[in-house]
């Protein structure tokens, strides 16, 4: 049921409405509007690329990999907190657990499977991998627009680690003849190195965080921060877990080296967190205009937008909206999950649960 490369996703949803929820509906009778999308999210994913378990010589066989996929995208989808709550609606619910790929309430795992299952997934990358190949297939003959960058807590039950004390200061002034240089910052090095590197650079463990708020109030939290780029469609291009205690500007440069291997945009939308000469160099240097309040400083007159730049950077409330979807209405304002690969796993679920749903309905 995956569309070819020929057939544009467009087309998409009005082949679901002519053959796919017709055979539903058959089989298993009237079907929610919330179903419905479902059930072409899943068609669209088709397998998904979830490759078999290999087959054990003695044992009981192996459970099949692909109906617990479908299972834990609808978990996302329909905002389930925990595995327990989706265990019971599969049992009760006859047209989920068929949407999946179970038959009877008998196949459906029980709850350490699903545990097992998750765990085994932590830290592979097919799930980004499926998350790229929908924008690549959505953005394949189109320009993006605007690329809006931001980050937003996602806190969970970590144990915070204990940070290692911080290097002496160096005093003022000349340093002695034979001391070693000081280390260069983050911000320096990201631009002579390459994308793994700048991801595997980031920290990524759980620890304390803190922001502030529109009105100035502080928000402390423990646990992750997620660092995205979304389109002026909507759509997330690409998407970073970093710790807590990650400044935004830190993220920057991996983000718009990961969008620009995905996409073509024209603009870049950011806040003035990410102000700074070596990211607007950068993101320059990729082809893209920055857009980024100018922060006071003294004896300088500050720079400000035109009326035509002040109308784009207002798309920027698209990013606070798709955060606040991520979290009310896709399960992560409360993840059970701890450590940074299995919060990743379920960031990455909900992630592409958000973007089939996105693309079918922009599809019509």
């Amino acid at each position: 049921m995956q569309p070819s490369e020929n057939q544009p996703i467009r087309q998409y949803w009005q082949l679901c409405q002519h053959d796919l929820f017709a055979v539903l509906e058959e089989r298993l009778g009237p079907l929610s509007e919330n179903y419905r999308r479902l059930a072409a999210a899943l068609a669209y994913l088709g397998d998904a690329g979830i490759a078999a378990p290999r087959r054990k010589r003695r044992g009981r066989r192996a459970h099949d990999r692909l109906p617990i996929f479908r299972a834990l995208l609808a978990k996302s989808f329909l905002n389930l907190v925990s595995t327990r709550q989706l265990l019971g609606q599969l049992r009760h619910d006859a047209a989920l657990r068929q949407l999946c790929g179970w038959n009877s309430s008998r196949q459906v795992p029980s709850e350490s499977v699903f545990s097992r299952v998750f765990s085994e997934w932590s830290g592979r990358e097919a799930v980004e991998q499926l998350q790229a190949a929908v924008i690549a297939e959505v953005y394949r003959d189109r320009l993006v627009g605007h690329v809006i960058r931001d980050a937003t807590a996602v806190p969970a039950r970590e144990r915070c680690r204990r940070k290692a004390a911080p290097p002496v200061q160096r005093r003022r002034g000349r340093p002695r003849k034979g001391s070693p240089p000081a280390p260069k910052k983050r911000l320096d090095r990201q631009p002579g190195m390459q994308l793994a590197e700048m991801l595997a650079d980031l920290p990524k463990y759980g620890d304390w965080g803190i922001r502030f708020d529109e009105r100035g109030r502080k928000q402390c939290w423990k646990g992750y921060k997620l660092h995205c780029d979304l389109s002026d469609s909507g759509l997330p291009l690409s998407y970073v877990l970093t710790s807590a205690s990650l400044h935004h500007s830190q993220a920057a440069i991996p983000l718009a080296t990961l969008t620009s291997r995905r996409v073509i945009a024209l603009y870049e939308l950011m806040d003035a967190g990410y102000y700074g000469p070596r990211i607007r160099q950068y993101c320059e240097q990729l082809g893209h205009v920055v857009l980024t309040p100018d922060v006071p400083r003294p004896g300088q007159p500050k720079l400000a937008f035109s009326p035509a730049q002040r109308q784009r950077y207002e798309q920027r409330r698209l990013i606070e909206s798709f955060f606040a979807h991520l979290k009310d209405h896709c399960g992560l304002r409360f993840i059970r999950v701890r450590g940074h690969a299995k919060v990743l796993l379920q960031v990455q679920l909900a992630i592409l649960m958000l973007t089939l749903e996105r693309v079918l309905r922009l599809s019509p």
